[in-house]
């Protein structure tokens, strides 16, 4: 009996330790704001402080990379075009690749330089020969960012210098890094960690260590300067999911990675994306009054990939259609609503449209249909 006890103890203990080891080796939170997001939907699994303004600093030339990258995406760059740098280089402060005003380098070494070697020289040139000029470039950086929903974010320059009066946040960041995720062309470099330019003699390391330690890594940027603290935009894939962590303002090196790394397993390892649908059955056409038909079908307007809890990914669909409506009716129509709920909560409400149209019924119409079944009696 004694022995039973003795081991009875001993095992809770034992499973004490197991389990404050276990919180041990999870990073607690420690940054002025941090998302993790799903790259496909953009859906936001957690986050904190995820909308407040902050500095970002360098992480600007994430900007600077998806509008480049877009330029090569779209065929108005090839890897091979050749670029020149002006006089805007010899301004540059921070990590460079000490270009000279009239050196020519390739479209791939200046995004090698810019994304894996953090280099301003090389932000400025790509950035005077997508605009025109590094202040129009700027322009096109904050349009970019509205166009994405980034709509907390101010950038005042290609290489995200210090500057109180640039901002975005963690939130912004991340649909920044959707983004990215869709440039298959960038993709080398975001998960390149080392690599050389000018046949070896300048070496460009990336600070996002991930790149060469984190399984399944997509990208994006890890930076820091005085004003924005320890930042990491960090994005990876693993069985068909792609999930973004952004923290910024985290005191030092390793608890931005340490957060990421929390971050990007939690998203993994609790959701799931799964594609909404509805049986047909409960699609019934829509019965159409003063029409050439009787019944229009309808279709979802767009269907997108949701993302669920993995412990509860069931859907719950509910269709909102009219008895009838009258014609004409256009094809592409709005007529109703599919909701799509996890729970008690809405992941997506998308409009129900007519599959076809149905013309009036004019008096010529309804004539010609008398005539045509008198004459199959």
């Amino acid at each position: 009996m004694k022995r039973l006890i003795c081991m009875m103890i001993c095992l809770i203990f034992g499973c004490r330790l197991f389990a404050a080891s276990a919180q041990a080796e999870e990073p607690q939170p420690e940054a002025a704001a941090y998302v993790l997001m799903e790259c496909s939907t953009g859906a936001v699994l957690e986050e904190q402080n995820g909308s407040m303004p902050l500095p970002v600093g360098t992480m600007a030339k994430l900007m600077t990379a998806l509008l480049a990258g877009e330029m090569l995406a779209s065929g108005q760059w090839q890897k091979d075009t050749i670029l020149t740098a002006s006089d805007c280089v010899n301004d540059v402060k921070g990590a460079v690749i000490w270009l000279l005003p009239g050196e020519t380098m390739t479209v791939d070494n200046l995004l090698k330089g810019l994304i894996i070697g953090n280099a301003g020289d090389a932000a400025a040139v790509l950035a005077e020969n997508i605009s025109g000029s590094q202040t129009d470039f700027v322009m096109d950086m904050n349009a970019r960012a509205f166009d994405l929903g980034m709509h907390n974010t101010v950038f005042t320059t290609p290489q995200g210098y210090d500057d109180e009066r640039a901002y975005s946040t963690a939130c912004d960041i991340g649909l920044l890094c959707c983004a990215l995720s869709e440039l298959e062309c960038l993709l080398p470099y975001f998960t390149t960690w080392r690599d050389f330019l000018r046949d070896g003699a300048t070496e460009l390391v990336n600070e996002n260590t991930f790149a060469r330690t984190y399984e399944g890594m997509i990208g994006w940027k890890a930076g820091h300067s005085e004003a924005a603290g320890w930042c990491i935009a960090a994005g990876a894939e693993k069985d068909g999911m792609q999930c973004a962590a952004v923290i910024l303002g985290s005191p030092d090196e390793d608890s931005r990675f340490a957060l990421a790394r929390t971050l990007l397993r939690k998203g993994f390892s609790q959701y799931q994306v799964t594609l909404p649908g509805y049986s047909s059955e409960f699609m019934k056409p829509v019965a159409v009054r003063g029409g050439i038909a009787q019944y229009v079908e309808t279709e979802a307007a767009s269907l997108q990939g949701l993302v669920v809890p993995r412990s509860d990914p069931a859907l719950t669909t509910v269709l909102v259609l009219p008895d009838y409506i009258r014609a004409p009716v256009e094809k592409g129509r709005c007529i109703g609503v599919a909701a799509f709920y996890n729970g008690d909560t809405l992941l997506l409400e998308t409009p129900l449209v007519a599959k076809e149209s149905v013309a009036e019924m004019t008096i010529g119409e309804a004539i010609r249909k008398i005539v045509v079944k008198m004459c199959k009696l």
